[in-house]
């Protein structure tokens, strides 16, 4: 198992923590003074008093929580947060709601979900042609799958 560093910066800082034995994902929670309110449609940047060291070739990405995603609407606004191995700073959530009512996020809420995974580092070439495919440029839908 890899093992990363983490360093709490605020009172009542919560390490990420899986909530079952095989899940991808760590939760990570709010840590907050006091509850906040997330106005519809808009976004709040949700402190975790956490900071990391990702190992060197792999990354931290920050999903949605299921359960406050469908239920509540809220969600990280960037869709996917990625941190990566040399940032040191606080690991913040932007979390959005995506709903029309008003969303309360309290101290030590589970907010997101933190998935620690290789990634493959590449050399960008250019290129005037590229390798034909049966797919060619065929974009969005063009599979005829949904």
């Amino acid at each position: 198992m890899q093992n990363v560093r983490v360093k709490k910066i605020r009172p009542g800082a919560v390490l990420p923590e899986y909530g079952s034995e095989y899940a991808a994902g760590a939760d990570l929670y709010a840590c907050l003074e006091e509850d906040a309110v997330i106005a519809p449609h808009e976004t709040l940047m949700i402190p975790t008093g956490l900071c990391m060291e990702i190992p060197e070739g792999y990354g931290g990405f920050v999903y949605a929580r299921s359960g406050i995603a469908s239920k509540r609407g809220l969600a990280p606004a960037n869709k996917v947060g990625v941190i990566d191995s040399d940032y040191r700073g606080e690991v913040t959530v932007a979390l959005h709601n995506h709903s029309d009512a008003p969303e309360t996020v309290g101290k030590n809420e589970r907010i997101a979900q933190l998935v620690i995974a290789p990634f493959l580092k590449v050399e960008f070439t250019e290129s005037e042609d590229l390798t034909d495919t049966d797919r060619g440029a065929g974009g969005f839908g063009s599979t005829g799958k949904f």
